[in-house]
This record gives structure tokens, sequence and C-alpha cells, in this order.
């Protein structure tokens, strides 16, 4: 080892040689920043929302989470600075989802290669703690900056990340909708509090902001439709500093620019992946373009074999599953599309009382073109329920006016006598149709839990959330606000099943076509005004009676016991067809 005499010549020596790397290191410090700050480096940020479990590649849903990955591989070639995220209710949905509780959800997203997720509402809907499980299974976090304990005021999820993506410090935090309070089950957010999303958005800019990162992103589970309190508009309006918001929950496909927030939203169900370039000179985000991959573009591309085979091994062990018995039913429940697209059934009774019986609505209404299949007498499988209603549809409740009632049962009853996909089945509700009236002036006789209606009262519904959104023209309950969020229809009817172990399906005159006139028509023998009064109280008329139609009745089978002819019933109840009586049906009869 070379000693050094520190003499003064030496000092001077040492000195020397000390600057002389001083100024080398000074000039390439200097030149490396110089070069820094004109780096142009580019970030690719891939998005998804509410894919509500469906992960196959659909006719009526998207592209499937097998081509969805082949999709981020193809981005990732293009740029290996690319992060996937996800903005919520993505663990419940379809059965694929449901018999697992979220876990081969779980185990789709670690294969596809998730970096981040919001939590949804409906990410709760097996209760908080198995959402917590599930954030320990999946191999990225959960974002919630808003969710909180009541007691302790501590946070129930991650809150945020930093992460460094080609120098680049990204910082993003997650919100939810306080709305998921009522729209999963009570039950499943109990001790947790939803904070307001705006103030907890700023508490996360300012500790992102002194954590010093490069651009700040939300991904939010807030929506922005104009019937919610909170919304990603509002978040973006409310906390300067957020450069990108990824949001979900009102199923839209969004592009709006809020100050200087950019919102984006990629629709629902994997019909799109949305796509967003972020651009930075040094370490400055200079520009942000964004577009969507829609499931039509993916037509010619191939689904990941990785991923396909985790789907399709979920979905062999889940067969044993479907099989379950839930319970029996002592006759075959109806739903062929002739019947219960135009008129009452007994599976369309069974399904909306499961409806009314999970939400303790005043009235239940569902849509014939939902139900998709009918089941045989003897054992129900739980397969055989799924089969019955495969859209994964929510139950949700609204507030609605008798008004809107009205004019709801008028939109199901406006393609009488063909099929409509729209018709109305309900429970806790009555009401009759006369198909000789026109279109919007057919439905008479609503009755609500036994009694007429009041356009003008105010009634609890239960609705699938297809309608609530205002699918198949029930624009009456687009708007409506919402005051609860249930279990998907086909877990209720399985439960209401499973009560009740065995069913004796019927129907019971919910739905009637009957015309409007509702006095008996006088005889044909009617005395003549200008009789003398002796003489009418001397031939005294036939009295008449009104007959309820009951199951098996036939026109002629009443007609005997009451000693007269079907004709003579038919004329005298101006019956359209005397071969179509129904159930609960009025007639009028002689007096026996």
């Amino acid at each position: 080892m070379e000693v050094i005499d520190v003499n003064k010549n030496n000092w001077r020596r040492l000195f020397s040689i000390a600057l002389a790397g001083t100024l080398t290191f000074s000039l390439a410090a200097f030149t490396s920043a110089a070069e820094n700050a004109e780096k142009v480096t580019k970030i690719t940020l891939l998005h998804t929302n509410d894919s509500h479990s469906r992960v196959f590649e659909g006719e009526y849903d998207g592209m499937g989470f097998a081509k969805l990955a082949t999709l981020v591989k193809q981005q990732e070639e293009k740029n290996a600075n690319t992060l996937l995220l996800d903005a919520g209710d993505t663990f419940h949905g379809q059965t694929f989802a449901t018999l697992t509780k979220g876990e081969s959800i779980a185990k789709v997203l670690n294969e596809v290669g998730y970096d981040g997720m919001a939590a949804g509402n409906h990410d709760f809907n097996y209760g908080y703690e198995r959402l917590l499980e599930l954030a320990d299974i999946v191999n990225f976090p959960i974002l919630s900056a808003n969710v909180i304990y009541e007691e302790t005021g501590k946070r129930v999820l991650t809150p945020y990340v930093v992460k460094e993506v080609d120098g680049i410090k990204l910082g993003f935090f997650g919100l939810s909708t306080p709305e998921t309070h009522y729209k999963t089950h009570p039950k499943n957010v109990e001790g947790l509090k939803f904070t307001d999303p705006v103030e907890a958005a700023k508490e996360m800019v300012d500790e992102l902001s002194k954590q010093g990162v490069d651009a700040i992103i939300a991904v939010t589970h807030l929506g922005t439709d104009a019937s919610s309190t909170d919304t990603s508009i509002k978040v973006a309006e409310g906390a300067p500093g957020i450069d990108l918001i990824i949001d979900g929950h009102s199923h839209t496909m969004d592009n709006i620019g809020v100050s200087k927030t950019k919102i984006v939203s990629a629709g629902e169900y994997l019909k799109n992946l949305g796509v967003v370039e972020l651009e930075f000179k040094g370490k400055e985000l200079t520009s942000l373009n964004n577009n969507l991959i829609t499931k039509e573009e993916t037509a010619t591309i191939e689904p990941d074999a990785k991923v396909q085979t985790v789907m399709e091994e979920v979905e062999t062990t889940q067969k044993a599953i479907l099989a379950e018995v839930v319970g029996n039913t002592t006759a075959a429940l109806d739903g062929e599309r002739d019947q219960v697209r135009k008129g009452e059934t007994n599976l369309g009774n069974l399904i909306t009382d499961a409806m009314l019986d999970a939400t303790g609505a005043d009235f239940s209404i569902t849509n014939g073109g939902g139900i998709r299949a009918s089941i045989d007498a003897g054992e129900i499988t739980k397969g055989e329920v799924i089969t019955v209603l495969p859209f994964g549809n929510y139950i949700q409740t609204k507030d609605i006016t008798g008004k809107d009632v009205k004019a709801a049962l008028e939109n199901g009853a406006s393609g009488y006598p063909a099929n409509h996909g729209a018709f109305a089945h309900v429970a806790g509700l009555t009401y009759k149709i006369d198909d000789t009236k026109p279109v919007g002036e057919r439905v008479h006789s609503i009755m609500i839990q036994g009694q007429p209606i009041d356009l003008n009262k105010t009634y609890s519904m239960a609705t699938n959330d297809f309608m609530a959104a205002g699918g198949d023209n029930y624009t009456m309950f687009k708007d409506l606000a919402y005051t609860g969020d249930f279990p998907a229809l086909d877990e209720a009817v399985i439960q209401y099943i499973k009560a009740k172990g065995a069913i004796t399906p019927a129907t019971e005159g919910r739905i009637v076509v009957e015309a409007m006139a509702v006095e008996a028509p006088q005889p044909v023998e009617a005395v003549k005004p200008a009789q003398p009064a002796p003489v009418v109280t001397e031939q005294k008329q036939p009295t008449t009676n009104v007959y309820v139609v009951q199951a098996g009745d036939t026109l002629s089978k009443i007609a005997r016991e009451y000693g007269t002819t079907w004709q003579a019933l038919h004329k005298l109840n101006k019956l359209k067809n005397p071969n179509l009586i129904y159930p609960a049906q009025k007639l009028v009869v002689p007096e026996k």
C-alpha cells in the first residue's frame, strides 16, 4: 500500500489531484443533468373497469380476459414502460366469480398481470373482510384512500403507491364511491366509513407531492353520473394537482377534461381496453393522449393461452358446484320465450317474489327478455337457475312515483300481444292490460300491496340493474335515485328457493288481459224507460254475480255450473276470445 506523506508539497499535489477530480465529476454531473432534462420518456397506462366477472368473450359482453392479455402483451412490445390498471367492480358478478367469492377472478387478474386496482362498491359484496383476503391473494395493491374503520379512523386498504418507471416517479391513489353504503348489502361494510372523496384526494395530492412524484394518477370508482353525489368530476374540480383520473362505476366511455385533469373510463364488461400515453421531457409531463381499443378490433387476435387455461380450469372445477340441488318444484317452471314475453308465468312470479324477499320493497319488476330458459319439475340445481338468468344482473332498489309506475307498465305492455322483451313480470303488484286501447293507454286496475295505485305517492321498487339504467326502454327508471344495491339476481333466486325447500309455482292473476269496462252490461230484455213502474217490479230482471276464474276453468265449465251457455257468458262479458280466460279474471255470471 502506498503511503502518502502529507507534507506541504504533497498536500499541494493532493489538492491538485482532488481539484481535477472534482472538476471532472462536476462536468460529468452537469452533462448528466443536461441529458436528463432533455430525455423524453414515454409511459403507457392501460385500463379497464366494471368487468363484473365477464371473463370469457361473449356476444353481449366484451373481449374477455384472454384476448385482453394478448392486447397487453402487444402494448408491452411497443413500449416496455407499460402498466395495467383496473377501476373496480371486478371480483363479483357472474357465477365464475361468486362460487369462489372472487378467488377465481384473483387468479385470472394475476395471470393477466395487473399492476393495481381501485375498490369498487361490488368488490365489497362478499364483505370487506373477504376483500382484504383477496387483497392478499392478488399480486398488486387494491387502492382506496377514503375507506376507514369507524372506530379507529385507520384506512382499510392501501391508500396509494409510488412506482418508478424508467426514472419517472408516478404516484397512484385510489378512491371508492360512498354509495357503497347502499350499493352493497349494509352488512358487507358494517363498521366502515366512506369519507368525502374530494377531501381524501386533497390529502393524497399533498402526500404524493411531498414524495416528489412526477405525475399523480387517481384510480377511482366514482363515475360521472349526474345522479351521483360524489363523482370523479367533483374530485377533479376540488382537488387540483391530479394529472389523470382512471375512473369506473358509471359504465361510461369517458374522455373528459376538467381544468388540468383528464378523466378517462373504458365502459363496461371488457368491451374496451383504455390506453393512455404519457410523455415526459425530463421530469415534466408534456403530453397526455388517450384512446380505446374496442372488442371489434380484437376479432382476429388469438387469446392468450395461459390466461385461457386458467379460466377453463376454474370452469371445470365449478361443474360440481353447479350441479348442487338447491330445491324442488312440483311443476315445471315456465320460461319459454313465447310465454315470458307476453304474459304472466310461474317462473316470472318466482323470480319477482325472490326480488321482493331480498329487498323488502313495495313491489318488484323484471323484464321477460331477461328470463332465458325453463326448469323441469323435480330437482332444481344452481346451474339451472343460472341458465335461466345468465346475464349476471344485480337487484337494485329505487323510489318511484305511482305516475312512473304506470308509465313503466305501459312500456312493458306496449308490444302485446306480440313477444316483447320489455314485458313486465311483477310481485307485490297486479295490473290489467286492455289491448284494444292505443299503446300508452292500455294498463289499468293497478294494485300495489293490495291497494289501488296512487299516482302521486312514492313507492319502493326493486328491479334489475339493466332496467334501472333505462334498459328495454324503461327510461323513466334511469334518473331515479338509487336506494339500495343487493346481490346478483341469480343468487337471490337460489337463496329464495333454498329457504323454501320445495316450491309449488303458480300463476296468480298478477297480469290479466281484460277490457277496461267496469260495469256489467244490462240484459238484452232491458225495460224501456216509458214502461209503467208497476210492470218493472212485476217483471223482475235476472240478477248477476261476479265469478273469479280458477286454474283449469273453461267458459263451458263455468256456464254449466251457473245453468247457462258459454255463448251467453261470451256475449255478457264481451270476451274477445272465448277460449282465452285467465286465473283471477273476473266474469259476470247469472245468479244461481
